[in-house]
């Protein structure tokens, strides 16, 4: 018989028990039958298998002082494409803020009011949106590579950009990178790793999703011809292929848990413990495709399971985004430690997140530390 450490509960096969009750006679309580020794290990392993349920549910007590362990940071999510829906089962999973990268939209755009007015929306309106539904929302402002092809538009919005990096809540620039790796992307990364250093704000480095190991390795030497700090850098959508180079080089290693593609949540879990968690990131890149907003989540729960400590898995899901995206001061902790209120009758610009004959959620500010839980 051994002993269980969780609620000092007791764990044993019918052979332990045969043993246990040798000479002696268990009687059912539901039928005053004959309570056999496969019986009675079958109905403790029931037992004992609820206990952890209810354990793995509630998750590790909190004393309040500081994060909990589940409290999670995606900071690669396209939530302009995602529900409210999204929202209420990311804050239910213990995600407390999102950073919405710019994107393109699945089709080109034709004209820099689009990005604009792309620009504004996920520096304003998804902002309030997100917080309507408990979560805090950052974003990135860039043009990504796969539209940096059309050379006189691509201009007009680099031009453009200034105005939007200096705005509450803009953490970094991004997604900057190659996706065809054409001399025009190039063009179009450089002016923006410029434009970075200017601002003094992060950079987050789309890695492209053919050539990957060749993209990575000339993102790299762009950046450091450009004598860009590493550590202001997150090289992101890496992989098996790239993520000992760009550790070796001091770069921040972002992976998105995609499905089918990109990362999954089993290789991730295999690279915490083979690389530790020291400058990894875990994030959904969630967007208008197949893909997953609580892949994070998920995939923590996963690392959980398989042993990797609680202050492994919360470095990669939680703290080391935060020490990245926080350079600038624009992301605090403070912002979902101590946040404001909900209440979904406020307006934006004459908006609400609800529609007719909808109630209204309206909560106190802030949210008990011990309700931040993985599930």
């Amino acid at each position: 018989m051994t002993k269980s450490p969780l609620n000092d509960s007791f764990a044993c096969d019918a052979g332990t028990l045969q043993e246990l009750m040798a000479g002696k006679t268990l009687t059912c309580p539901c039928c005053d039958g004959p309570l056999t020794a496969e019986k009675l290990a079958r109905l403790l392993g029931d037992v004992q298998r609820l206990a952890n349920d209810r354990q793995e549910q509630a998750g590790p007590a909190s004393n309040g002082s500081a994060p909990a362990a589940g409290m999670i940071i995606d900071p690669h999510a396209h939530m302009i494409s995602r529900t409210t829906d999204d929202y209420e089962a990311m804050a239910k999973a213990g995600v407390v803020a999102v950073i919405e990268p710019a994107f393109w939209l699945g089709q080109p755009r034709t004209n820099v009011g689009s990005y604009i007015d792309y620009f504004t929306m996920i520096s304003g309106f998804e902002r309030f949106r997100a917080g309507q539904f408990g979560i805090r929302h950052y974003c990135t402002i860039g043009l990504n590579p796969k539209e940096a092809n059309n050379e006189a538009l691509a201009e007009a919005v680099i031009d453009a950009l200034p105005r939007f990096l200096v705005k509450e809540g803009v953490v970094a620039m991004g997604e900057l990178g190659y996706d065809e790796q054409t001399p025009l992307e190039d063009k179009a990364l450089r002016a923006q790793i410029e434009l970075a250093k200017e601002y003094s704000l992060p950079i987050m480095i789309h890695t492209p999703h053919r050539d990957k190991r060749a993209g990575t390795l000339r993102t790299m030497s762009v950046l450091k011809e450009h004598n860009f700090d590493p550590s202001r850098c997150v090289i992101d959508h890496n992989n098996e292929e790239t993520i000992r180079e760009v550790l070796d080089q001091g770069y921040w290693c972002a992976f998105s848990i995609y499905p089918q593609t990109k990362m999954g949540s089993e290789r991730m879990a295999a690279l915490v413990e083979s690389y530790g968690p020291g400058q990894l990131i875990v994030d959904s890149a969630c967007d208008w495709g197949v893909s997953d907003p609580l892949a994070v989540a998920k995939t923590a729960r996963l690392m959980a399971q398989r042993g990797i400590s609680a202050d492994a898995i919360r470095k990669v899901v939680y703290g080391n985004a935060l020490s990245v995206y926080g350079l600038n001061g624009e992301m605090d902790e403070q912002h979902w430690l101590a946040p404001a209120a909900i209440d979904q009758r406020t307006l934006y610009e004459g908006n609400s997140v609800l529609r007719g004959g909808q109630t209204p959620r309206i909560e106190e500010p802030g949210r008990p530390v011990d309700e931040l839980r993985i599930v």
